[in-house]
């Protein structure tokens, strides 16, 4: 007999949409049926209950983050882990299964490997988990904004709901198209992590162990492809105990132009501010006036911002880092 899932009826969100969707990807409830209801009677016949009841009990399969004594979060659930925002029926219900399914999904596409598991439970929880914990439980993304993201996945949800002047749509069929919406960029940001980011750490890492082959001061790493690069780079300064400023750029080819693209470090995943822009006099230029500037032939451009440029080869990009460098009294670079 399938086993059945309860959780509330009338508007629903997006964190008991994605914890009813994870939830059916577990071997035993990915033949269950699930029921939308607030009546207690009924919810106390279902196998598990998220977001509704009042009640969190993981030895009863209760996943309810609502009621006012309420206020785990994945740290205090899991000291090791540092993260420190409420957590929603989403999050609850990743902390206590998150694993079996990450592992779960991976099958789907033959990749089996413990290890990826482990590592994709933290990733996954700090770049898609962790935001819907945070918006549902009003948590603003930073005390002062300067514009508002109305385009996150847990606004798309909203918009799944019957509107005032949409009585002809089902609830309930409503609430089954936003299971399939979710579950699919989940499983989409799984995929991407396990099939994209995680194999380009192998030319990461070996761009760093290699990087004063490039750069006498390690200042530069080079990329043999455009990989994402970001994350693996900061992990791995820590794991090989770089200083953490050391490294200030990245050169990468450009594989449809063929052209070289010099690439600031950030000072963090995620952030707009760089170690070290690339001059304030090169920003915005292109082509021969920027070459005219920086006394460079073949360059290409820099960004207004300073956080990109490129150039025709790699020895001028290499030449545009080198005056970069200069002019910031860094003078160790060779080619």
């Amino acid at each position: 007999m399938a086993l059945k899932i309860g959780t509330h009826n009338g508007q629903f969100h997006c964190d008991e949409v994605l914890a009813c969707f994870m939830l059916k990807q577990l071997p035993d409830y990915k033949d269950s049926s699930i029921l939308r209801t607030r009546d207690p009677v009924e919810l106390d016949k279902c196998d598990i209950v998220v977001d509704v009841g009042g009640v969190y009990d993981p030895a009863k399969n209760r996943f309810d983050h609502h009621q006012r004594s309420f206020g785990e979060t994945f740290c205090s659930l899991d000291p090791s882990k540092p993260w420190t925002i409420k957590l929603s029926s989403a999050g609850l219900v990743y902390v206590h299964f998150g694993k079996q399914i990450i592992d779960s999904v991976l099958r789907k596409y033959s990749l089996e490997d413990d290890k990826l598991v482990n590592i994709l439970y933290d990733k996954i929880y700090e770049q898609f988990i962790r935001e819907i914990d945070a918006i549902d439980n009003g948590v603003e993304i930073a005390e002062t904004k300067k514009y508002d993201i109305t385009t996150n996945l847990s606004s798309r949800v909203s918009y799944f709901n019957p509107a005032w002047n949409q009585d002809d749509l089902d609830e309930n069929a409503q609430f089954q198209l936003a299971c399939d919406y979710v579950g699919k960029e989940f499983e989409d940001k799984i995929k991407y992590y396990a099939m994209v980011w995680w194999p380009a750490r192998t030319y990461v890492e070996k761009a760093v162990k290699s990087r004063h082959d490039v750069d006498e001061s390690g200042a530069v790493i080079r990329l043999e492809r455009a990989v994402p690069w970001k994350s693996h780079l900061f992990d791995l300064e820590k794991e090989l105990n770089i200083p953490k400023e050391e490294i200030k750029y990245v050169v990468s080819l450009d594989r449809v132009s063929q052209t070289y693209r010099v690439i600031c470090v950030p000072v963090a995943d995620n952030s707009f501010v760089n170690r070290l822009s690339l001059p304030a006099d090169w920003r915005g230029l292109r082509d021969q006036e920027l070459s005219d500037k920086a006394s460079i032939a073949d360059c290409i451009f820099v960004h207004a911002n300073g956080f990109i440029g490129g150039n025709k080869t790699y020895e001028g990009a290499l030449k545009m880092l080198q005056k970069a460098l200069e002019m910031s009294n860094i003078k160790k670079i060779k080619l």
